[in-house]
């Protein structure tokens, strides 16, 4: 039985990867004028990644990464304006307008009636803050978790907090590594709604998966498996 649901936030309940390839996209142009044209995309993806353990996820850890791979590729050449038009291309993207995808809004008014719902998100706590107010979902939702990394600890955690039972409690998220295999290996449930292309994938997990989970191909199916465990319990 299911008696709790979390969702998670970015590519889930809103888009936030569009911005994102938008932002790249901007940065490849810049350096291709420093580098004739010989820029290539894995630069800033390899600094994001070794940036993790010092900055988390998120929008600044994303803008730093930029400010670094520049200076690293250009050999410290890039010019103060160019720096600031970075700074500049990443407070754009902590204003960027909320864009809830489809079918979530109507999933939520349809299942917050019959089960508690919470948002679990990774990231920078002001950043996700701010992006759940401005979603206009905050009405749906009991409460917002936000966490530097999505593991099995910080998933015991929230639940211990929340005095939920792991195996009452279902995880909905785009993401395998952080979404579904940490909530599977604490004997919870999960709903896997894959988001192509999403930068939460960036990284895969090379051990095997803890156990079953389910996958829809969008949020609108969500309510009607519920309904169908429901009636097979």
């Amino acid at each position: 039985m299911v008696e709790y649901i979390a969702f998670d936030a970015d590519n889930t309940l809103w888009r936030s990867e569009t911005c994102f390839s938008e932002a790249q996209a901007q940065f490849r142009v810049l350096m291709q004028q420093y580098l004739n044209g010989s820029y290539d995309d894995r630069y800033l993806k390899e600094t994001e990644l070794r940036n993790i353990q010092h900055y988390g996820y998120g929008v600044k850890s994303f803008g730093l990464s930029m400010i670094e791979t520049a200076l690293e590729l250009t050999g410290g050449r890039i010019s103060p304006e160019h720096i600031r038009f970075l700074v500049n291309l990443t407070k754009e993207l902590l204003a960027a307008p909320v864009e809830v995808l489809p079918e979530v809004e109507a999933v939520l008014d349809e299942l917050s009636g019959d089960y508690p719902l919470m948002v679990i998100a990774k990231g920078d706590l002001l950043d996700q803050e701010t992006k759940f107010v401005r979603s206009g979902l905050g009405e749906y939702f009991r409460c917002l978790e936000v966490v530097s990394e999505k593991d099995p600890f910080s998933y015991s955690r929230i639940l211990r907090r929340h005095r939920i039972r792991p195996e009452v409690f279902l995880m909905v998220g785009n993401s395998l590594r952080s979404d579904i295999w940490p909530v599977l290996g604490i004997g919870g449930q999960a709903v896997y709604i894959p988001s192509p292309g999403a930068r939460n994938e960036l990284l895969q997990m090379d051990e095997p998966k803890p156990g079953p989970y389910v996958q829809l191909e969008h949020m609108g199916q969500l309510p009607e498996w519920l309904e169908a465990r429901l009636m097979a319990a």
